[in-house]
């Protein structure tokens, strides 16, 4: 696992880059439920908030608890965070691409369709 104080900075710029873009479509397209745009900016600061609660955790044994062999300490706890740091990863995509759909369903139907030819 990444150093918690950069996997936290991490966790905050993607979810100011979804807000900020909430932002931008409420203030540049016509026609978005602006009620329901500030539902889903409200729903990226909770994920933010829960993402960085979930990489705030110790590993629970001690150096002690291995006598015979710091190696085996060493290796238990590099297993413990890397389990957590895909549950995090696996968490953030899922909730991340939930928020976007969420975003694209806001979107006014001109706007879809024009999405769609700008991609062809």
């Amino acid at each position: 696992m990444a150093n918690k104080r950069d996997l936290k900075k991490s966790i905050a710029y993607v979810c100011a880059d979804i807000a900020g873009e909430c932002i931008f479509a409420q203030q540049c397209f016509e026609g978005i439920d602006v009620e329901k745009m500030d539902e889903v900016i409200i729903r990226v600061a909770l994920l933010q908030d829960e993402a960085t609660k979930r990489i705030s955790v110790d590993y629970d044994k001690k150096p002690g608890d291995f006598k015979a062999n710091k190696a085996e300490y060493r290796k238990g706890r590099k297993a413990y965070f890397k389990s957590v740091a895909k549950a995090i990863a696996e968490f953030m995509n899922s909730e991340v691409e939930d928020i976007v759909k969420q975003m694209n369903a806001l979107l006014p139907e001109a706007q879809k369709q024009a999405n769609k030819q700008a991609v062809k």
